[in-house]
């Protein structure tokens, strides 16, 4: 089955001692990344969200954040990124300490 899009997970994990700076990462980087990323023809979409809890109620988020792009390719996702690679890596440290799990996905189901 050959994939609609891609989706470029990038997951924060909610690790008890990192910083996590939310208002920068959103109101700063996010429409930063977007303006850089979103420009590419391949672009499809983003989401971000903030972990609120695990499956046990009071139990902790497994991330404290997830950003997901979505692309028409992975070819797509690097054409766009790889421009941009150093401002876009160079600003973490402005949002947050922690080293981000980055997964690519096909997506099989969308609706």
């Amino acid at each position: 089955m050959k994939a609609t899009m891609i989706k470029i997970s990038i997951l924060y994990p909610n690790n008890p001692d990192s910083r996590f700076d939310f208002p920068y990462y959103l109101n700063t980087h996010m429409p930063m990344s977007i303006g850089l990323l979103g420009a590419h023809p391949g672009f499809r979409g983003v989401s971000v969200e903030q972990g609120l809890g695990g499956a046990m109620p009071g139990s902790a988020a497994a991330y404290i954040a997830m950003c997901h792009f979505l692309f028409d390719s992975q070819d797509s996702f690097m054409a766009a990124f790889m421009p941009h690679a150093a401002v876009l890596q160079g600003d973490m440290p402005n949002y947050t300490d922690i080293q981000p799990i980055i997964q690519v996905s096909d997506v099989l189901i969308a609706q």
